[in-house]
């Protein structure tokens, strides 16, 4: 029987995030790999490390042509023998391992048995590869693809004053609120008979308490989390900035926190401020970026309508004009409709954004019909 090889160097558990865009190219990649099945373990799948030697790769594929030659079904042997061949020559067309390494796939993927239709397939992948598999299987091998789908980076929000404290973690583009807390502190009118020193030190030992168990909290959330990337703070006044002063939080959390932001509210509105006030912080960030552009687009919605476009007949007259400077689409749109509309952006040099709809400039593309184009310059109406 073929041998199954699985060889592991090291595991991929700094794995980071990658962009709208990258994300519907890989899930489209995979999806289509997904509908093949060979009838018997016939489909080849490679995986090659960022910095491997493509040559060593070369090598042991043309020794497992060798191996092939014993297995006892004629025609599954010819199918493995003929699907490595074909990698091997795809293989040969690189000059070395892409950057963030390489994943390759071949076989029979004819429909109707004793039939021969024979096709690769590689993707440099948008994260790179740690692990080297060499595998013949009924299906190809995409778990380590399909992974990277999910964001594994995380940064933890916390936004809070005197009275209230939210603790929410930030994945991708999703905000998922994790806790609310409210304080015991008295308000600034005093009670009758209490002196303003004796008040004083109600409403700091009130804060201090309110402190410490906001503290407890974010230590139950983040710390020891590998995946937290870092911190983000803020709220109105000075409170936070007593907060993290103070030893409420571990040293080790204390240096992830990577920003801390004046803010206008606490509650969830507090949350989305936040974010919007971090971008500097999250530039690299997926979800900087997209809301980046959109914000670009709704901008000049709202002071030079001329410079944007939206809705799929507006978009599409202004593509085939070259108007367009800026392709958005949202990524629940049909696959065969973006891929027709960035091969007609392709044309004129225009670039596509894909975005998601896990914010809420993303909503707001989608209800709109799930495209809009920024434009180089304004079209007459």
């Amino acid at each position: 029987m073929f041998p199954k090889l699985l060889y592991t160097l090291f595991q991929s558990s700094d794995l980071m995030s990658i962009t709208a865009h990258q994300r519907y190219e890989l899930k489209k990649f995979i999806k289509e790999l997904e509908n093949y099945r060979g009838r018997h373990t016939e489909l080849v799948s490679v995986y090659i490390p960022e910095g491997y030697d493509l040559n060593k790769i070369i090598n042991h594929l043309s020794q497992e042509q060798g191996t092939a030659a014993n297995i006892k079904s004629a025609s599954t042997r010819k199918n493995v023998i003929d699907a490595l061949e074909r990698m091997i020559q795809h293989l040969k067309l690189f000059k070395k391992t892409p950057e963030n390494g390489l994943a390759v796939f071949s076989g029979n993927v004819a429909e109707r048995e004793g039939q021969q239709d024979f096709k690769v397939w590689s993707i440099e992948p948008p994260i790179p590869l740690r692990t080297r598999i060499y595998r013949c299987d009924k299906a190809f091998v995409l778990d380590l693809l399909s992974e990277m789908l999910d964001t594994k980076e995380m940064y933890g929000l916390v936004v809070m004053d005197r009275r209230e404290g939210v603790i929410a973690n930030l994945k991708g583009k999703t905000i998922t609120v994790l806790a609310k807390y409210t304080s015991a502190v008295p308000g600034k009118t005093r009670a009758g008979g209490q002196s303003a020193q004796r008040f004083a030190r109600l409403r700091e030992g009130a804060a201090k308490e309110f402190y410490t168990r906001l503290g407890e909290h974010i230590k139950e959330e983040f710390f020891g989390k590998k995946e937290l990337k870092g911190i983000l703070m803020g709220g109105p006044g000075p409170t936070k900035h007593d907060f993290i002063d103070g030893n409420f939080i571990p040293t080790e959390l204390k240096n992830k926190i990577l920003a801390v932001k004046d803010l206008s509210y606490t509650d969830e509105f507090g949350l989305q401020e936040l974010l919007d006030k971090s971008q500097d912080v999250l530039a690299s960030e997926e979800i900087a970026g997209e809301k980046k552009v959109l914000g670009e687009f709704f901008n000049y919605l709202s002071t030079k309508a001329g410079m944007v476009t939206y809705g799929e007949n507006e978009v599409r007259k202004a593509l085939k004009l070259g108007a367009v400077d800026k392709l958005l689409l949202s990524e629940n749109l049909d696959e065969a409709k973006v891929e027709e509309l960035e091969n007609e952006a392709q044309k004129t040099g225009s670039s596509v954004e894909i975005i998601s709809v896990e914010t809420r400039e993303g909503v707001q593309l989608k209800e709109i019909g799930g495209m809009a184009a920024i434009l180089r310059y304004e079209l007459n109406a």
